[in-house]
């Protein structure tokens, strides 16, 4: 790395930021419930936002539990 460049640094921990960023459990599951519900992108995209509050409330409000 040059260190006549600054803005170069800021990139690299800029990408470097990034790439460590995951996805939780309660988002992806989450995603996969609202898709399965509403069939709508911005939907899974809100509700994978919220994660472990949106699986809660579908299991709560939206399940059918007739296999239960």
């Amino acid at each position: 790395m040059n260190d006549a460049n600054p803005s170069q640094k800021r990139s690299d921990v800029g990408v470097k930021a990034a790439a460590g960023t995951t996805i939780g459990l309660g988002s992806v599951l989450a995603i996969v419930l609202s898709w399965s519900a509403h069939k709508a992108i911005g939907w899974a995209l809100i509700h994978g936002l919220l994660g472990w509050i949106y699986v809660v409330y579908y299991l709560i409000v939206r399940h059918d539990w007739t296999w239960f």
